[in-house]
């Protein structure tokens, strides 16, 4: 489970709604299916950064239900405002905003919202209208919109939201209220539910680094060329102290996860299953018992001379010269799932990847590990019902079956699972086993420059002491948050233009922040927008399967 940092750091607003909406929808749908089905087993890896950004939306609603200070989220402040923006293209930024879920799953499903939604898409062709929206209109479009993005075991057992469903319309500031207390209620205990499963022996729990950065980029640019070996490259030909930051955000994500769940993890899930060589020699010497990433970068290991080719690639791997294990990723079954499924029936989905897993089991060594990893939060709107009944089926058959085992990458290791030996591994993530998605276009690459800009501004206020020690902290971890994925997995034009706009101006707001921070003025570059979108990539981009076609 990750989010990057949608804070503006220096202001404390949230510039977009993802992180709670996760939450109330697929967080705690997750969870509860596992609470279902007391035999079932996983591992959920949760980035530090989303954890602090939980705690902040928690916070911030409980202090709003109990003295009524206003909360830093644009849309969850909307929800409960008394009046209704005067300025029609601040009217209709709201009705846009309302309408970002899926159409066919969360939208039409409903015909109440089906109708907003209809309303809305008239709306955007006769803008002169906008002045005759009435507040009625927009109170129920924003109960929609949160009732429609609300997980389907809270569908399923809050009265509260049952009560909303029914009701259908009218909405009053009273049934508005009483959604934020929901999704207050979610926020509140989210966390807790999964340190209990792990209490009971259901779950282990991983960690990424602290804000999400691919680390082998970091460590070396150059790395890129592995899997790439034409692929365009930024000005920036060395990310500078590129290992110091990895350490950072290792540490870092050690102390927040322990912080929130008490203890250390034994593993790391390197964000977006990024390795390398030197990657997989850093984490062991953090600590980490195993990591993980996606099956293309064994398959292009494997093809290298110097690595002894096993009957079956469905086991863990340990790298020469490095003392952590790595599994990685089955991309056919995990992409099935992500990518396929939501369009079949949930039994006959389950059914053929069981099948699957039955041929596996049937062909390959008896102690054979399959490794499904999934996206934790992106696939379920594809599917009907937030995925509720493929997940609930599922994890009851998988418990009750006779000849498969679920269980957690830890307690494979315990069991002394089979660890085959790679002499030399190919630098890669678990999309497509390259980094292309992160660097390799003239958009991403240009925002490697612009972030090799805003660190060696760091490193030269760091080396003249123009910074407190509080200064510091604070330019440490706005430079962590530039460093995260998120904001060059949607650079590019094959990404949607709205998506592309929001993240690409967040990055830049993040870079201009540490400037300031560093006692400095932003570059004038940070004003111009540098990347467009225009593409519409499969599930809208939020997800990316593991072989590209």
């Amino acid at each position: 489970m990750h989010q990057p940092e949608y804070r503006d750091l220096q202001t404390g607003e949230f510039k977009l709604p993802w992180t709670y909406l996760h939450v109330i929808k697929d967080y705690v749908d997750m969870v509860a299916h596992i609470e279902a089905v007391p035999r079932a087993k996983a591992v959920i890896n949760f980035a530090p950064i989303l954890l602090e950004q939980i705690e902040e939306y928690a916070k911030q609603i409980n202090v709003y239900l109990h003295d009524r200070v206003a909360m830093t989220d644009p849309l969850l402040a909307a929800l409960v405002d008394v009046s209704i923006p005067a300025d029609p293209e601040e009217r209709l930024r709201l009705i846009r905003e309302c309408l970002r879920a899926n159409r066919e799953r969360q939208v039409n499903r409903y015909p109440a919202y089906k109708k907003l939604a209809e309303m809305a898409d008239w709306l955007e062709h006769h803008y002169d209208a906008l002045m005759y929206v009435n507040s009625q209109y927009l109170s129920d479009l924003l109960v929609w919109y949160h009732l429609a993005w609300m997980g389907e075991t809270v569908k399923l057992t809050d009265s509260r939201i049952k009560h909303l469903l029914d009701k259908g319309s009218g909405y009053t500031l009273h049934d508005r209220i009483e959604i934020v207390e929901v999704i207050g209620d979610l926020l509140a205990n989210v966390i807790c539910r999964y340190k209990v499963l792990v209490k009971k022996g259901q779950l282990e729990l991983s960690v990424t680094p602290y804000a999400h950065p691919i680390m082998p980029l970091l460590l070396d640019l150059q790395v890129t060329q592995e899997a790439m070996p034409n692929s365009p490259m930024p000005e920036l030909s060395a990310y500078p102290g590129g290992e110091d930051r990895v350490a950072y955000h290792l540490d870092k994500g050690i102390q927040v996860f322990k912080r929130f769940f008490g203890f250390k993890p034994k593993g790391c899930w390197p964000s977006e299953g990024g390795v390398s060589a030197k990657t997989l020699k850093i984490l062991g010497d953090f600590g980490f018992e195993w990591t993980a990433s996606g099956g293309s970068v064994l398959g292009n290991s494997l093809h290298l001379p110097e690595n002894e080719k096993p009957l079956s690639v469905h086991y863990p791997f340990k790298l020469k010269k490095t003392n952590i294990t790595c599994f990685f990723r089955d991309d056919g079954l995990s992409d099935l799932i992500g990518f396929e499924y939501s369009k079949w029936h949930a039994d006959d989905a389950v059914a053929d990847l069981i099948r699957h897993l039955e041929n596996i089991a049937a062909n390959e060594p008896s102690d054979t590990v399959v490794s499904i990893i999934m996206d934790g939060e992106n696939a379920w709107e594809y599917f009907p019902e937030n995925g509720y009944h493929f997940l609930s089926a599922l994890y009851k058959r998988l418990a009750l079956h006779p000849a498969i085992e679920l269980t957690t990458f830890s307690e494979c290791l315990k069991s002394k699972v089979a660890i085959k030996p790679l002499s030399r591994m190919v630098a890669g993530s678990w999309v497509y086993g390259s980094f292309s998605t992160w660097i390799g276009d003239a958009d991403k690459n240009r925002g490697w420059d612009m972030l090799g800009d805003a660190k060696i501004a760091f490193d030269q206020a760091v080396a003249a002491k123009r910074l407190s020690a509080k200064q510091l902290k604070a330019a440490e971890i706005q430079l962590a948050v530039c460093e995260g994925s998120d904001w060059f997995w949607w650079f590019g034009d094959y990404n949607p233009g709205e998506a592309v706009s929001n993240f690409e101006k967040q990055f830049r707001l993040n870079l201009a922040n540490l400037h300031r921070l560093l006692g400095e003025q932003p570059p004038s570059y940070l004003s111009l927008s540098f990347t467009q979108g225009s593409g519409a990539p499969a599930m809208g981009g939020a997800m990316r399967p593991g072989v590209e076609f």
